[in-house]
C-alpha cells in the first residue's frame, strides 16, 4: 500500500510510543495527586509542555494542552473572543477549518459577533492589503489558518501578523497542517495564538496543543477542575502531552532537509499527473503551498470513484478534508477559490510525509491515469457532450 493521506493523520512513530508507555503504565498517576505517582505525572507533564513551549517559541505559562486540534481552535476563537472585549467583530477567511467557521457562528449566533469572511484569489492566498481594510476598531480577534488541509497554500503569516499588530488585533492561525513543515515560533511569526494537533506529527489522535500568548486572556471552554491553569479542564492527558512533546522534538531535529527533499519530489509528482493526465487542475498555489500537499480537480469524474479505483490499485488518499468525509456537499473551500460545484466534487488530494519516496510517487502517478481514464469510460458525458468547465488556477 501507498500512503498518501497524511493531511488526514499519521502513523505514531516508534520513539513516540516508547516516550508514552511509562506513563500509561508505571507512572499512570494523575498530575493533580499530590503522592508520587502523581507528582511523576505532573513532572512528565511539566517537561512536555516546556518543550512545546520552547519548540514554538513560547514560554511554559502559554501552552495549554487540548484534545486535538478542533478543541484548540474553538478554545482559540471563542476564549479570546469572550475573554478580550475589545468589540464583537471577527475577522476570518471562507477556507477555515470547519472548527473554526462553526465557532465564529456559534458567536454570531449567540453572542452577537459581527463576522467578515475575508476573501481568498484562486490560488487560496488572501490579500494583505484585503485584509488591512477589513480590521476595525471592535475587532477583537482575526483567525487565518497558515497552510490550508484541503488545497496545501500556505498563507504569508508573518506579513498578515504584522498588519494585525498595527491594527491592535489578535492574530489566531490554524497551524495543524504546518506542524513538521514550516517555522512555528510564534513570535518570530508575531502571531497571538497557534493550534497543533500530534496526530499530524506522528503522536496518537487524541492530543493537542494551543498556544497563547500571555498578554491575551482566556476564556475557557470547558469548565470543572480548572486545570491547565484554569483555560481547560479534565485531567490532563499526560502519555499524551509526553507523546505530542517527542513528535514535535523529532520532526524539528530533520524539518528543513525534509521539507526540501520532499518539496522536489511533491514537484515531480505534480509534473508527472500533469503530463499523464493533461486537463487535471492543480488546486491551490503552485509553490506557495505544503511541501507534502498536491491537490488535483479532474472533471468528468467522481472524485469518490477515483478514490475507490486508486484503493483498488494500491494508493490511499482522499478528497479533501477527512473531517469532512462522506459528505454529499462540494468543499466550501474550493468554492471559495472559485471552481464550479461540479467540477469541486472531482477533487482528488495526495499528501505525503517525509518517508515518500520518488518510487512509491511515480506508481501513484501511474495509478491516477489509469484510474481517472477507468472512471471516466463509466461516467456518462454531460448534456452536450462537453466535460464540466475548468475554473481555478491551473498547474504551472
Amino acid at each position: 500500500m501507498i500512503y498518501l493521506d497524511s493531511a488526514a493523520t499519521t502513523a505514531v512513530r516508534r520513539e513516540v510510543l516508547e516516550a508514552m508507555w511509562p506513563y500509561l503504565t508505571g507512572d499512570f498517576g494523575n498530575p493533580s495527586s499530590t503522592h508520587s505517582l502523581g507528582e511523576r505525572a505532573a513532572t512528565a507533564l511539566g517537561e512536555a509542555r516546556a518543550t512545546v513551549a520552547r519548540l514554538l517559541g513560547a514560554r511554559a505559562s502559554e501552552v495549554v494542552f487540548t484534545a486535538g486540534g478542533t478543541e484548540a481552535d474553538n478554545l482559540a476563537v471563542k476564549g479570546i473572543a469572550l475573554a478580550n472585549p475589545r468589540g464583537r467583530h471577527l475577522v476570518t477567511t471562507p477556507i477555515e477549518h470547519e472548527a473554526v467557521l462553526e465557532s465564529c457562528d456559534y458567536l454570531r449566533r449567540h453572542h452577537g459577533f459581527d463576522v467578515t469572511l475575508l476573501p481568498v484569489d484562486g490560488t487560496g492566498l488572501v490579500d494583505p492589503e484585503q485584509f488591512a481594510a477589513v480590521l476595525r476598531p471592535d475587532t477583537t480577534l482575526a483567525s487565518i489558518m497558515f497552510a490550508n488541509n484541503e488545497i496545501g497554500t500556505v498563507q504569508p503569516v508573518a506579513e498578515l501578523s504584522a498588519i494585525a499588530e498595527r491594527a491592535g488585533v489578535p492574530l489566531h492561525s490554524d497551524a495543524v497542517q504546518a506542524a513538521g513543515w514550516l517555522d512555528l515560533d510564534i513570535r518570530r511569526l508575531g502571531l497571538d495564538a497557534l493550534t497543533i494537533s500530534g496526530h499530524k506529527l506522528g503522536a496518537p489522535k487524541g492530543i493537542g496543543a494551543l498556544v497563547v500568548r500571555g498578554r491575551l486572556s482566556l476564556e475557557p471552554v470547558l469548565h470543572g477542575g480548572g486545570q491547565e491553569r484554569g483555560a481547560r479542564s479534565g485531567t490532563e492527558n499526560v502519555a499524551g502531552a509526553v507523546g505530542l512533546a517527542t513528535a514535535l522534538t523529532l520532526a524539528e531535529r530533520t524539518r528543513v532537509d525534509d521539507a526540501h527533499r520532499v518539496t522536489a519530489l511533491r514537484d515531480e509528482f505534480i509534473a508527472t499527473v500533469k503530463s499523464m493526465v493533461p486537463d487535471a487542475l492543480l488546486t491551490g498555489h503552485a509553490t506557495s503551498r505544503l511541501p507534502g500537499h498536491a491537490s488535483f480537480c479532474f472533471a468528468g469524474t467522481s472524485g469518490e470513484a477515483v478514490l475507490l479505483e486508486l484503493e483498488r490499485r494500491g494508493v490511499v488518499c482522499s478528497s479533501g478534508s477527512a473531517c469532512a468525509a462522506g459528505s454529499d456537499e462540494p468543499s466550501h473551500v474550493l468554492l471559495a477559490v472559485g471552481i464550479e460545484p461540479e467540477l469541486a466534487q472531482t477533487a482528488v488530494r495526495f499528501t505525503f510525509g517525509a518517508g515518500a519516496t520518488d518510487g512509491d510517487l511515480q506508481l501513484a502517478a501511474a495509478a491516477v491515469l489509469e484510474s481517472v481514464l477507468a472512471v471516466r469510460r463509466l461516467t456518462p458525458e454531460p448534456s452536450g457532450g462537453a466535460r464540466p468547465p475548468r475554473t481555478g488556477v491551473p498547474a504551472t
